[in-house]
């Protein structure tokens, strides 16, 4: 008996001494390293001075994925996932690339929902901490603008949980959204149809109107008529209207409010941008593009006005913006206001190279038809993670010497020494080259995106691209996704983020953002 209470006090000394130890070492030389820590101690020391991704308790490492068997994933596959703490810092900055001098993920286990559909993970590591920008979670307001739209019932259902995302709620003073809709372009909506969509559409908070297209309109007379149905609407607070497309996206509102107090409203203002693609420059002119967003000052919004039914009978052409760029053009002295920073996305093909880029754009669009290499930008589940980060939406964190999140678009992994060779301050040329201005020294893109780094090769990169984000106790889940090929498995990663303070739990009932709608993405080699 004496010697084994001996023995337990010898035992003690020895733990106590290691923590002793490990706390001068961490004074004099930094955070300790993981890699000689025994198991058994790293997780009792205190949070400052265990080692960056240390294991921590494994009872609470057990985690459920049968949620996988609704997308369909083959089993067995590879899988990690790591908990991130968002704080916010006074001092942070959102930077191109913030390099972070750990790992992501620990390693790869392989899961079988077949036998399971519980994990127990083998690397369970300690929350990884990230600094982000102060943010308030105060909703804007917006009220000063009002935004119009005219397109199809059926594209503006679909394009509700986008709506939903960035145009604030009637809750917080919200900017109000006038739609102009049909059924299709040859048949008129159902007067029923469309109250029920507006109907709809308001249950969700969206101060919204639709109405129908004057009589006999065309396609590009429709969208000029936008500006007259906005300006007849507006009221003492009204500063600004807005011609957008029904797949335009404003990632962060109070940067785009910030930008437009830039200029006074009084003025006279035509503001947008001009598209990616020099070739569409070239053709259509200096002009703000419609699914970037364009933006009239009410001072301007009045001129057009004034001269609504000359402009209409000086126009023929087939498209909207065109139309209020002419009219602007006759009847003011006013020139385009181009603000980069709102994105037309006139380019096809793999967008990774400018999801990738780490650049927080005002406006994205073409989300929706031109996602001609096979993925699936589903904005909504891409920008869920900024209800938990603020402005980190397509921020870039690097991890070690290979990893790179693009956050709420991909992971990509990088052979070795790939990341010191190429200069991450250029976008990744990925996309389709476009047309060619014939005797043009512009290569396209290099007015708005380039230069451009050339595209790596499967060799050089590997990417996990977002799969599903959903909202779950308090946090957010995203999860990326990496399709083996020839015989390898599939790889499945996952984040969650939470809040300084917040604490992950096991949940029973989580909420996905799109219901019922799928969210398979094509993953790239």
């Amino acid at each position: 008996m004496l010697l084994r209470s001996g023995l337990c006090a010898f035992v003690s000394l020895l733990s106590l001494t290691s923590i002793i130890l490990i706390a001068h070492l961490y004074s004099t030389q930094g955070a300790p390293s993981a890699d000689w820590i025994p198991d058994h101690i790293a997780p009792h020391l205190p949070a400052q001075l265990r080692p960056h991704g240390a294991d921590v308790n494994k009872k609470n490492c057990s985690k459920r994925i049968d949620w996988l068997h609704r997308k369909d994933r083959s089993s067995p596959f590879h899988y990690a996932r790591r908990d991130i703490v968002v704080r916010q810092s006074p001092a942070a900055k959102r930077t191109l690339l913030t390099k972070v001098n750990e790992p992501l993920f620990p390693e790869l286990q392989q899961a079988d929902l077949s036998a399971d559909s519980s994990i127990r993970l083998e690397h369970c590591k300690e929350p990884l901490v990230l600094d982000v920008p102060a943010y308030s979670k105060k909703p804007v307001d917006a009220s000063n603008i009002i935004f119009g739209i005219q397109t199809t019932m059926q594209r503006l259902d679909d394009t509700i949980e986008a709506l939903v995302r960035w145009l604030p709620s009637t809750r917080a003073q919200g900017a109000r959204l006038f739609v102009i809709v049909k059924e299709s372009e040859e048949l008129e909506a159902n007067e029923g149809a469309m109250k029920d969509l507006e109907s709809k559409m308001r249950a969700q908070d969206l101060d919204v109107t639709l109405v129908p297209p004057f009589a006999g309109d065309s396609f590009s007379e429709r969208y000029f008529s936008l500006v007259k149905i906005m300006y007849n609407h507006r009221n003492d607070q009204t500063q600004w209207i807005s011609l957008i497309d029904d797949d335009t996206f404003f990632p962060s509102m109070h940067s785009l409010l910030e930008t437009l107090a830039k200029h006074d409203p009084k003025e006279q203002y035509y503001i947008g941008a001009l598209s990616e693609d020099w070739w569409s420059v070239s053709v259509y002119g200096l002009m703000g593009f419609g699914g970037a967003g364009v933006f009239l000052s009410m001072a301007l919004a009045e001129v057009i006005e004034d001269n609504y039914d000359k402009c209409k009978e000086e126009s023929d052409t087939t498209a909207g913006d065109i139309r209020v760029k002419e009219c602007v053009y006759a009847h003011s002295n006013v020139k385009l206001t181009n603000i980069p920073e709102l994105h037309q996305v006139d380019f096809k093909g793999d967008k990774s190279g400018y999801y990738e880029s780490g650049h927080l754009p005002l406006s994205l669009h073409h989300w929706k038809d031109w996602s001609t290499d096979g993925a699936d930008y589903l904005l909504a589940k891409m920008h869920l993670v900024s209800d938990i980060c603020g402005d980190c939406f397509m921020q870039r964190w690097q991890f070690g010497e290979d990893t790179i999140l693009s956050n709420g678009f991909s992971v990509a992994t990088y052979s070795k020494g790939i990341l010191e060779s190429i200069d991450l301050d250029r976008m990744e040329g990925t996309w389709d080259p476009g047309n060619q201005v014939e005797g043009s020294i512009n290569h396209g893109f290099d007015h708005s995106l380039g230069p451009a780094r050339p595209q790596l090769g499967a060799d050089e990169k590997v990417q996990y691209m977002l799969l599903e984000a959903v909202t779950i106790d308090g946090g957010v889940r995203q999860t990326y996704l990496h399709d083996g090929k020839d015989g390898q498995l599939d790889t499945v990663l996952e984040l969650f983020w939470m809040e300084e303070g917040a604490h992950d739990k096991d949940i029973k009932v989580e909420k996905p953002v799109d219901q019922g709608k799928s969210a398979s993405r094509r993953a790239r080699t």
